[in-house]
């Protein structure tokens, strides 16, 4: 049975976070920036497939095959982009409405490539 019931539902930034979150998350928390948006801030956990790549025919990490997915970008337009191919692929895949933006906004944390504090370019 899908994770996500409604084709099309997109979630908030805190289901997102509760569903990609903890010690067993139901699901990947997969970013589709492009890289220097990845590396100057992204979710802790989240896994990088830079949507450019995803369009391109490349394959989704070995850490995120055959899971559920809750896609996220900047501000949910690429997303939601990359929700839809994922799909139509067969993914079990969903995205975040507003984004990283609406992440950092609502106050869940955002670390760069190197663990620190991060900013959302």
């Amino acid at each position: 049975m899908s994770l996500f019931r409604r084709r099309g539902r997109r979630l908030s930034v805190d289901e997102a976070r509760a569903r990609t979150g903890g010690d067993r998350p139901e699901a990947v928390l997969l970013d589709v920036r492009e890289e220097f948006e990845w590396k100057a801030g992204h979710a802790p956990g989240a896994v990088h497939a830079p949507l450019t790549g995803l369009a391109g025919g490349a394959a989704l990490p070995a850490s995120a095959q055959g899971r559920p997915l809750v896609v996220i970008c900047r501000s949910g337009h690429r997303s939601q982009q990359a929700a839809q191919l994922l799909a139509g692929r067969g993914a079990d895949a969903v995205d975040v409405k507003g984004g990283m933006n609406a992440w950092a906004a609502t106050g869940h944390p955002v670390v760069d490539e190197r663990g620190n504090s991060g900013a959302i370019a």
